[in-house]
């Protein structure tokens, strides 16, 4: 039973990671340097959550949690690790900022869509949403930010438009990996949840069908992503309610960081090909 278990994790990672390989070969990222970074969360995982209630956790037993030697045990631990917050700060800020103005009354038109806001002013300014929704950030910088990547735009009378209800990453490669880490972690930490705890399970669901002529993927793309930003918005509007950052007064225990992603897939396939 543990064999059949074993390989079908094996066979799992092979799928996952040969998506994760073709981006790093795009990237110029070699296998010794992906080596390295699996050894170091080996090694940091085994550390951290592998050890024995009321022992030290020694060099000695993560080598043999992990099959590394002691001696590489300890050059990993001396590798440092790359961190580069940047992009996920900007995502966050920028998605917040749009969020508000999407859902929030003041930053509405008549019609309840995003109004075109003044840089500055009384009331509803695109100065007063950053300031509301974006901390402490300079606006010139969220404004520059949401420029770069296509979000807004500036009218001939100086008001900034809105030109799509989510921030989206730009068209530099950075700018889209740097969301990877994040979501996918995010998919696998949900999967690894449901593996282990039998009840209270993380909604996890998926539709697939693997012969569809290409003449309805166009209609398709189209229905699933008007669907699934409806839902979205739906829930951020829920979760703005019920979010300290957005309502400093709410009352309650704990921090949790929650949400819900949802993502579309095509392939193509041959004849008689499986998925």
């Amino acid at each position: 039973m543990a064999k059949d278990i074993q390989n079908t994790i094996q066979s799992a990672v092979l799928k996952l990671l040969r998506p994760l390989v073709r981006i790093l070969l795009r990237n110029g990222i070699p296998y010794g340097a992906f080596a390295d970074l699996a050894k170091k969360i080996y090694v940091d995982v085994a550390s951290r959550e592998f050890g024995i209630v009321g022992k030290k956790q020694t060099d000695s037993r993560i080598s043999v949690i992990t099959g590394l030697n002691r001696k590489e045990v300890h050059r990993v631990k001396t590798l440092s690790e790359p961190y580069d917050e940047s992009v996920n700060e900007r995502y966050h800020r920028g998605a917040r900022v749009i969020s508000g103005w999407v859902r929030h009354r003041e930053f509405l038109d008549e019609k309840g869509n995003p109004a075109n806001l003044s840089l500055e002013g009384e009331g509803a300014t695109f100065s007063e949403l950053v300031k509301t929704f974006s901390g402490d950030m300079p606006v010139r910088a969220v404004l520059d930010e949401l420029l770069r990547v296509n979000c807004v735009e500036r009218l001939e009378n100086g008001q900034i438009s809105l030109l799509t209800r989510a921030y989206l990453p730009g068209t530099e490669e950075g700018d889209k990996l740097g969301i990877l880490g994040n979501d996918v972690r995010d998919l696998i930490t949900t999967i690894d949840h449901n593996l282990v705890v039998h009840e209270d399970r993380f909604f996890q669901r998926k539709v697939e069908y693997d012969n569809v002529p290409e003449e309805f993927i166009a209609k398709l793309r189209d229905l699933s992503a008007g669907k699934a930003q409806h839902l979205l918005e739906e829930l951020d509007c829920w979760l703005a309610r019920h979010d300290r950052d957005v309502n400093p007064d709410l009352e309650g225990t704990g921090r949790k960081r929650v949400g819900l992603g949802i993502y579309y897939f095509e392939e193509n396939l041959g004849k008689g090909e499986k998925a």
